[in-house]
């Protein structure tokens, strides 16, 4: 039975620049939606939204809010759910604490973020902390598989506007690095249940038995991994890759995903900040110890809590004037990739490096050619694969390059995205189990003090879903099409055994190839450059990371994607691209009043979830609205209206005003709904005819530097005068 409490659609409030965005372009939503009866409500997923949920008991009556991630998190799972998911910050320990001082300097008499809780109150503030850190939103809401594809306007638009590319040379010194052995990839272990069962995890020792996690429950025919990485492995190769690049002469990088992989990534991150300051930390670990030194919050925290330190200061600078020179994330300000965990994120710095010809930026602020250090081999091969292809090949044409659409694996908190609340940090030796309710051990593991060890899964159901999605999505393109699974990976080789029958059963396993991650790139990369198609679908990660990859490739941009969430239950969540949420972007915007962000990626969406409503709610409105929707976002390519990356010219503001004005203009040439028609033609006039006006108004706004009361959690009334500053165009939209 229907629902008729979930509006029509949910667009979701989140962070940083797409929120900053969303305070200009829900109106213009909101005003057309009305047109069709169409309720456009919103829920708060924000990284501040999900700390002030999540901490009532410390705030007064009208400060409170509701846990709208949990809500809808059951809306997702009803045949009504249509829902425009933009992204959100997967929040790192320090943004989370900054977001906490934010908050309370706003009036939220939140407590401290206890970075090692003594007392039972600060146990208690940390267990609720930490469920908001990494991708803590994502897997609620991911209640159906991944289809993610440039939409054939985007897609047009850069074929005929080719964005630049770096040259690769067979002679660049950059590579890949990766672990060869000890790391996840060669440790994994892998099985399927043949019923529901739960587990519990313990690790014994010799001084007995601890339980790391008890009674996780798993559906009939999850496929259930068990893996860990070695301490003592990942140091010695950090040591080596270091010394390495040092004789290479060039520079030294370090790409993880310490947002997402919440618990395994930022203690990886801490180990190479340990290693490259290996001899400070020999002299002065214990004094950085007592000043509250992790080495997993990064380099930036180091020496801001060792600045009174002139001997360590001083010992700091001596040992990095012994190592490789660093890949800068600003080389202006001096922040290097070892600053902040969350700086560098693997899915967007790799492509950017490859689309720049393997180069990256050094403290000299030139660009030369990097060691990529991957630590775990899982998917460091995609990379490794992808330069040595340009390096033989050169770079990709945009103009000519066919497209990788993807199907991904994701549903129910499916594989190493779900991983988080089974990760652990070894802290002595011994072996971890996982054992199911009838006493059978499913894995064992011997471990020593330091190793990183994880478990993650994925049930039967999503998995059929996902194969079932990329057999759909074969017979509606035609493209080849590829499972990325390695025959050789424990989990992989568990999945192939899903696979397999079913494309049998369905009779379309010639249509089909499976190949392992480095295959399937090169194979990838052969036939986008022939100028065709190929579908590649994988598992969750790889999902992320080639989402990222090939759009950057091909579209200069992952933000353009379209990406569609089918739900398992019937709905639908439409994800504004593949991008992040663009940090850069807002500090731009405070210090200039100039909102580069391009909104492509939510018209895309918007078009698709009014299309989805028209199709699920019998609402023939929608449809037209959702074509019309389409011809403006096909105006805005063909016109160019998409956002300049300097102050004083048009920006994201302008692209809403002419998305309004081509969306009138479609509405009021359409002939399938005359009242609309009627309706339009008056507001599409307006605007048209107040173009110079309107566009002065917001070319006005810019140059100066924006309040907008805060950056995780900004004045709803400043955000509203800082992204809305045309009152002409306000007063026609309404």
């Amino acid at each position: 039975m229907a629902n008729t409490d979930i509006p029509d659609i949910i667009y979701t409030k989140v962070d940083e620049a797409p929120e900053l965005a969303s305070a200009s372009f829900l109106p213009v939503i909101r005003r057309f939606a009305a047109s069709a009866g169409i309720t456009v409500d919103t829920r708060d997923i924000s990284l501040a939204g999900r700390i002030l949920a999540a901490f009532p008991d410390h705030l007064s009556a009208d400060q409170r809010q509701p846990d709208d991630l949990k809500a809808l998190g059951e809306i997702v799972k009803t045949p009504q759910a249509n829902v425009i998911k933009l992204p959100n910050i997967s929040a790192s320990e320090p943004q989370l604490v900054a977001a906490v001082k934010e908050l309370q300097g706003q009036g939220y008499a939140l407590p401290d973020y206890p970075y090692e809780p003594k007392t039972e109150a600060e146990k208690a503030a940390r267990a609720r902390y930490d469920t908001l850190k990494g991708s803590a939103v994502n897997p609620v809401l991911r209640e159906g598989n991944s289809d993610r594809r440039a939409a054939p306007a985007v897609k047009a638009y850069a074929r005929n506007n080719p964005h630049s590319m770096g040259d690769w040379t067979p002679d660049s010194k950059t590579r890949v690095a990766t672990m060869s052995q000890g790391d996840f990839f060669a440790n994994e272990r892998a099985a399927t249940l043949p019923r529901a069962a739960t587990a519990k995890i313990v690790l014994e020792t010799g001084e007995g038995e601890t339980v790391l996690k008890d009674a996780v429950s798993y559906p009939e025919g999850t496929v259930v991994d068990a893996t860990y990485m070695s301490a003592s492995a990942l140091d010695a190769f950090l040591a080596r890759e270091i010394e390495k690049t040092k004789a290479e002469g060039i520079l030294f990088s370090i790409h993880l995903k310490a947002t997402m992989m919440k618990v395994s990534d930022p203690i990886i991150f801490g180990h190479a900040v340990r290693q490259f300051l290996a001899p400070v930390f020999a002299q002065f670990g214990d004094d950085m110890a007592a000043l509250g030194v992790s080495a997993n919050a990064g380099l930036g925290d180091l020496l801001n809590r060792v600045k009174d330190r002139a001997d360590i200061l001083a010992a700091i600078d001596a040992c990095m004037a012994d190592r490789p020179a660093m890949y800068m994330v600003n080389s202006d300000k001096g922040i290097t990739n070892l600053h902040v965990p969350s700086d560098v994120i693997i899915d967007a710095s790799m492509p950017a490096l490859i689309r720049a010809g393997g180069k990256g930026w050094g403290p000299d602020n030139r660009e030369h050619d990097c060691v990529c250090v991957i630590p775990d081999s899982s998917y460091a091969t995609v990379y490794d694969e992808t330069i040595a292809f340009f390096k033989q090949n050169g770079k990709l044409d945009p103009a000519t390059a066919g497209t990788v659409q993807n199907i991904g694996l994701m549903a129910q908190k499916a594989e190493e995205y779900g991983s988080h609340p089974t990760t652990f940090e070894i802290p002595q030796a011994g072996t971890v189990r996982m054992i199911l309710d009838d006493g059978t051990v499913l894995h064992e593991t011997p471990v020593e003090a330091g190793d990183i060890w994880r478990s993650s899964s994925a049930n039967k159901a999503p998995i059929e879903d996902w194969v079932n999605l990329a057999i759909a999505r074969q017979k509606e393109t035609g493209y080849r099409a590829i499972f990325w699974l390695d025959a050789a990976r424990a989990h992989d080789a568990e999945l192939i055994a899903y696979v397999k029958p079913i494309l049998e059963g369905k009779g379309v396993a010639d249509r089909f190839e499976i190949m392992a991650p480095r295959e399937a790139t090169r194979a990838s990369l052969e036939t986008i450059t022939k100028g065709e198609s190929t579908i590649a679908i994988t598992g969750n990660v790889l999902r992320d990371y080639l989402t990222d990859l090939f759009p950057i490739l091909e579209l200069a941009t992952s933000a353009k994607m379209l990406s569609i969430v089918k739900l398992m239950n019937g709905g639908g969540m439409f994800e504004t691209g593949a991008g992040g949420s663009a940090p850069k972007h807002v500090q731009q915007l405070q210090a200039e009043n100039h909102l580069r962000w391009d909104s492509l990626g939510e018209f895309c969406a918007l078009g698709e979830s009014l299309k989805f409503l028209a199709q699920t709610r019998d609402n023939a409105r929608a449809r037209v609205l959702g074509e019309a929707v389409e011809a403006a976002t096909q105006g805005i390519l063909d016109h160019n209206r998409s956002p300049s990356r300097k102050a004083g010219e048009p920006d994201n503001r302008d692209s809403h005003y002419w998305f309004a004005r081509y969306w009138a203009e479609a509405l009021a040439a359409q002939s399938g709904d005359a009242e609309l028609a009627r309706e339009y033609a008056p507001v599409a006039a307006a605007l048209a005819e107040a173009e110079a006006q309107i566009v002065a108004e917001l070319v006005a706004a810019q140059g100066k530097p924006a309040d907008i009361g805060g950056y995780y959690h900004p004045d709803a009334g400043k955000l509203a005068a800082v992204m809305r500053p045309s009152a002409t165009f306000n007063a026609i939209i309404g």
